[in-house]
């Protein structure tokens, strides 16, 4: 029998040498061993959040001059990519939080201080304005219920989105638009109900969370939207592109879970039948290199857009092009991971719905992954018509 091909080279030698990316790879035997727990206990366990705190996967995006690594975002995706590749509820945990920390660059020095000073924070919520924010003297009183709130357990701070209203009626930027914040809070000032109960990513503690006329002081609202960084570094030039990077790297790291795990029992598993291996018989090989090329090929994709939005904000503003590429790597990273998965989950045969096959969970898992509005295809409906010279919105770009 032939040695298996080897392994490809995780990314060009500028991204793929950094510490934590090898702290992230060293971390799969630990993950992986805990995954059952973590899906049944529906959410993380809180020693593994506050060791991956110490780690430092939550402050990727953090910057520097806050006592974050502020990461090439090429790092930071292959750090997630890795994580979900152990598990997927937890690198989509290590997504969540570490991507959320990104608007630490969108705050007043010390409000960002007085949140992301501890070493070993995780903050978490839901961008969706989906609250309303009363206007008062000094801030807003908040109120709202957010479903989705992953990792809402582990978190020690929380941010809610909200549309901002003076008298009960909403404040208007312009006719049809209302003016949407941010507001953070502390995690023990929200009531987190035990709503999730999920088919994939069940570990991700994705509750809804809940506050009802909080104050919420002006420092502590802020946007995204239309506004620079108050840390003004390139990583920050295309937020809401970085605040879904994560979601393609878990897809592709549950996918590359899913190949590895289908390459070793094929060589293993006889078939029923047939009095030879998996790994002999020429569908399986299809599929097998039909994954990898579907994989490696989206990978590259993503990998050249995050290249190339990173260097040109090195030099100003990001167009709507570029940005608008970038989000069609990921939709198509996200999508073509999901495909992979299905192809290995079909190849594997009856024992892959065995709980105990982890080729299941990465059924599962990926297929939530794709349920996310940023890679939905909607996406695609916007970046195909932005390419074909359409006047659409991009603010989310």
């Amino acid at each position: 029998m032939t040695s298996p091909l080897p392994r490809p080279a995780e990314a060009s030698p500028d991204t793929s040498v950094h510490p934590l990316l090898a702290v992230a790879r060293e971390w799969f035997p630990r993950v992986a061993a805990r995954a059952d727990e973590i899906e049944n206990a529906r959410r993380l366990p809180q020693d593994l959040a506050d060791e991956l705190a110490r780690e430092g996967f939550f402050r990727m995006m953090i910057p520097e001059s806050l006592g974050g690594a502020e990461l090439h975002p090429a790092v930071s995706f292959q750090v997630i990519e890795a994580i979900a590749k152990a598990d997927g509820s937890t690198g989509w945990c290590v997504m969540n939080g570490a991507c959320n920390a990104l608007t630490s660059a969108f705050l007043f020095e010390p409000t960002a201080r007085a949140i992301f000073g501890r070493p070993d924070v995780i903050t978490g919520g839901v961008a969706a304005p989906i609250g309303r924010a009363e206007r008062v003297d000094g801030g807003y009183r908040l109120t709202g219920r957010w479903p989705w709130a992953s990792g809402a357990h582990h978190s020690h701070w929380l941010v809610g989105g909200g549309v901002v209203t003076e008298g009960g009626k909403p404040v208007m930027v312009r006719e049809g638009v209302p003016m949407t914040r941010f507001f953070y809070f502390p995690q023990d000032k929200a009531v987190l109900h035990d709503t999730w109960f999920a088919s994939g990513l069940c570990g991700t503690g994705s509750v809804d969370m809940e506050v009802k006329d909080l104050f919420v002081p002006d420092e502590y609202a802020f946007s995204i939207v239309g506004v620079r960084p108050r840390v003004d570094r390139p990583l920050y030039g295309y937020p809401f592109g970085l605040l879904g990077l994560g979601l393609p790297a878990v897809a592709l790291g549950i996918a590359r879970r899913a190949i590895d795990e289908l390459m070793a029992m094929a060589q293993q598993k006889t078939l029923m039948m047939e009095r030879r291996l998996l790994a002999a018989r020429p569908a399986a090989q299809e599929a097998v290199a039909d994954a990898e090329a579907t994989v490696r090929s989206a990978r590259a994709f993503l990998l050249e857009a995050i290249h190339a939005i990173h260097e040109e904000s090195t030099r100003g503003p990001v167009s709507v092009r570029t940005r608008a590429e970038l989000r069609l790597a990921m939709t198509h990273a996200t999508r073509s991971a999901a495909r992979a998965v299905d192809r290995m989950y079909e190849a594997g045969g009856g024992h892959v719905v065995l709980r105990s096959n982890p080729l299941q969970r990465c059924f599962r898992d990926v297929h939530a992954v794709t349920q996310h509005a940023m890679v939905s295809p909607a996406t695609l409906e916007l970046t195909g018509g932005l390419l074909l010279g359409q006047e659409l919105p991009t603010f989310t770009l």
